[in-house]
């Protein structure tokens, strides 16, 4: 029986692929059950079920292949589940029908679990006239709003945490309240933003040219290109977004650019997909594949390689017949097409057992030397199931063939695409792997570079007590196997140290083999200079990149709650932030806090627009440590029609309070609160119910009273948010509460359960 090369990685497959019946009891007794119920499921389709089941088996053993987490999680399983990951929706028509029935299907599809991007850039711009109703529209932005409020109520309905990405063009007359949307903390806390640049404004921005802003036949404002880009760049310096999407180039790589045009990825960036596009994901462990680790010898299997590529090709193709999706249009649009995102992972563990230092020319030359034998082998693996079961139904040589990826492969591959056809449209992509890596040993993520060799983690017992345990990366492990405490070599370099414009030669050598794009983010030190900072989005234009998203610490996504030391604690009080001091986290009571004689708070009125009464919100605080903290709240209204819900809510929420601890996450759930009769504007902003009103209120004081910095700064909705204890620790994961949030591959990704914001 397959041994885990650690227990956090038992922990992940137990908790997230481990397939179990609905009252909790395993089904997947092991490991080996776990990948022969997903090889037995993808061949079923196959004429020779029982060949390719071991076949597929073989590829999954040892942690060789890794199928994205819906295939491993659903795959056999009996279940009405998407495989898919993350979905284009429709475009968005400019109507207020076709807007509402475009937000039906985003929350259709978010509830069975799928990230979602969309492309804002078809709506007219704030202030255009609308014809017929003698008003002015209000924008994209405005329905971004609404897009935001829903994917908060089916994150509160119980669904996994949703991920959107929303894409502006850099000639939208919105495009500038676009790049500043998110500076404020409180909007737009659902999605990952990302501006679509062409390439003539990039060329525009090289000679310093103006620039126009139009929609439609209508030019609303002309500007320096440099002016523009500088904002782009400032806010992503200052703010982390928006992201960079190099939409000419994608679309003239794209094999399908004869039949489609792209406008949008998925909420990591690594598809490119037209509406109703999904990506189906699964990658190669490069760091399985290497024979004689740390040797003068070592080297890449590339047999091996070839061979579990072309496995992985079928198996991915199977998928796309064993899927269900949540519209009928993503099942077309995956048939007609048949793409299929096939990427590696272990990638800088890899080049680490063969001496090679993460950025340098020769790491560069050996990544871009895989990524072309991967590209190969699957493309012709794929020709092959042409001519086994047919092209994927638009195929046409002519079109496949110009594209300017197919210009740059070689003739055998041109040929057998030429005279046979293909299976899959497109074929190849890396997409982040921070949970199935983890899983497979703690092997480094995509292609991104080691983000720490060694770390320690608590674990949680049955008893209550708590271990440390320490997480090694993959390579580093073997070399301790090796060489036991024999210092790392220099060519040891990791994602803190790395030069910025070294992650971008990665991602470029990378890039050329790949025919979708990459999720790759590009770490940059908190002190580096604007002009440093914009150079790296030069280059990864200049050096062929499809996008750039990179991380740079700064004070913006910095502390949220903080622990007042500055009055004398009481005795408990100081008994408790020793607690924090010496373990870094967050104190939850046990007990609820006793009731003072008295205590001071607020009232606050709240008119909402359809009710005949005001309700009014009273939230009263405690002072700890000279640190006021809510205590309770009431909420009346002489609205009887309110009285059940109104007395149920007070209750619940002042027991929530009296338990000490991170109580923020109370006005995030009110907040999503979405109520289907329709919501309504208050102040320039829609309120998607009369709860989400109330947990707005109830924010508002705690800002007031500096429990958080501002509005929508709760832990639960910002991505950014870190809690810090006494002991001074650094962001804290919403869905265990450890302090290993990191950014990679776009998502800030929890070491301790897995967790990240894209799923």
């Amino acid at each position: 029986m397959t041994r885990f090369a650690a227990p956090i990685a038992e922990q992940i497959w137990d908790m997230k692929y481990r397939f179990k019946a609905a009252d909790g009891t395993p089904i997947d007794g092991t490991l080996e059950e776990t990948w022969r119920r997903i090889a037995r499921s993808l061949a079923e389709v196959e004429a020779e079920p029982a060949v390719w089941e071991d076949r597929f088996y073989a590829a999954l053993e040892d942690f060789r292949f890794l199928p994205a987490g819906r295939i491993t999680a659903g795959a056999g399983t009996g279940r009405a589940v998407t495989l898919f990951n993350c979905f284009v929706m429709g475009t968005i028509p400019d109507s207020m029908g076709g807007i509402f029935d475009q937000l039906r299907e985003a929350a259709l599809t978010m509830q069975q679990g799928g990230g979602i991007g969309y492309d804002f850039s078809t709506i007219r711009p704030r202030g255009a006239a609308v014809h017929g109703v003698a008003a002015d529209a209000s924008g994209p932005l405005s329905f971004m709003d609404v897009w935001d409020a829903m994917c908060r109520t089916i994150m509160s309905a119980g669904s996994r945490r949703g991920a959107m990405m929303a894409t502006m063009r850099c000639d939208h007359p919105d495009i500038e309240a676009f790049i500043d949307a998110k500076q404020d903390p409180a909007r737009l806390r659902m999605f990952n933003l990302s501006v679509l640049v062409t390439g003539a404004f990039m060329a525009a921005v090289k000679a310093n040219e103006s620039w126009e802003l139009a929609f439609g036949d209508k030019v609303y404002k002309t500007l320096p290109a440099r002016d523009l880009w500088n904002k782009i760049m400032r806010s992503t310096y200052d703010y982390a977004e928006p992201g960079v999407i190099f939409i000419d180039r994608i679309n003239a790589m794209n094999n399908l650019n004869y039949v489609e045009t792209i406008a949008a990825t998925n909420p990591c960036g690594e598809q490119p997909l037209p509406p109703y596009g999904a990506c189906l994901l699964g990658s190669i462990n490069l760091a399985r594949l290497v024979t004689d680790a740390f040797e003068p010898g070592a080297a890449m299997d590339m047999a091996a390689l070839d061979d579990l590529t072309r496995t992985a090709v079928r198996m991915m193709d199977n998928v796309v017949d064993a899927s269900r999706f949540p519209l009928p249009q993503q099942a077309e649009e995956a048939r007609l097409k048949r793409r299929i995102g096939l990427g590696v992972t272990g990638l800088a563990d890899a080049l680490l057992m063969l001496g090679l230092r993460y950025g340098s020319d020769a790491a560069a030359a050996a990544t871009e030397g895989w990524m072309k034998a991967i590209a190969r082998a699957a493309y012709l693996a794929s020709v092959g199931l042409a001519q086994e079961k047919g092209p994927f139904p638009l195929f046409d040589a002519a079109g496949y063939l110009a594209s300017g990826n197919m210009l740059q492969m070689d003739k055998d591959v041109r040929n057998a695409v030429a005279a046979h056809g293909i299976r899959n449209a497109l074929l190849t992509s890396v997409a982040p792997t921070g949970t199935i890596s983890l899983y497979a040993g703690n092997v480094s993520s995509g292609i991104e570079p080691v983000f720490a060799y060694a770390y320690t983690r608590k674990v949680l017992q049955k008893d209550g007590s708590r271990t440390e345990e320490e997480v090694v990366d993959y390579a580093v492990s073997l070399w301790r196997q090796k060489f036991g405490d024999r210092p790392l070599p220099d060519h040891f370099v990791d994602a803190q140290t790395l030069p910025p414009l070294d992650h971008v030669k990665m991602q470029a050598a990378a890039q050329k083999w790949v025919d979708s794009s990459i999720s790759k983010t590009i770490n940059c030190p908190e002190d580096i200079s604007f002009d440093a900072f914009q150079q790296v989005y030069m280059a990864a234009w200049d050096q062929g990149c499809k996008g750039c998203t990179t991380y740079r610490p700064n004070d913006v996504t910095g502390s949220v709650l903080t622990v007042s030391e500055k009055a004398e604690p009481t005795p408990a009080e100081a008994q408790a932030q020793a607690h924090a001091a010496a373990s870094g986290e967050v104190v939850y009571l046990s007990e609820p806090l006793d009731r003072p004689q008295s205590l001071e708070g607020a009232t606050y009125k709240l008119k909402w627009p359809d009710s005949e009464h005001a309700i009014y919100i009273t939230v009263n605080d405690i002072v700890i440590a000279g640190h006021r903290r809510p205590f309770e709240v009431f909420i009346n209204s002489k609205n009887m029609e309110h009285f059940a819900w109104t007395v149920a809510l007070t209750r619940m929420i002042s027991a929530v309070f009296r338990r000490g601890g991170d109580i923020s996450f109370v006005v995030e759930e009110l907040k999503a609160v979405f109520d289907p009769r329709g919501g309504a504007w208050m102040e320039g902003r829609y309120i998607p119910s009369i709860l989400a009103a109330i947990g707005g209120v109830i924010e508002r004081h705690l800002v007031a009273i500096g429990f958080i910095e501002g509005e929508g700064m709760g832990l639960k909705a910002d991505p950014h948010a870190e809690v810090t204890s006494v002991g001074g620790r650094g962001k804290a994961c919403s869905s265990c509460g450890s302090y290993e949030m990191r950014m990679i591959e776009g998502c800030m990704t929890c070491a301790n359960c897995g967790y990240s914001k894209c799923g």
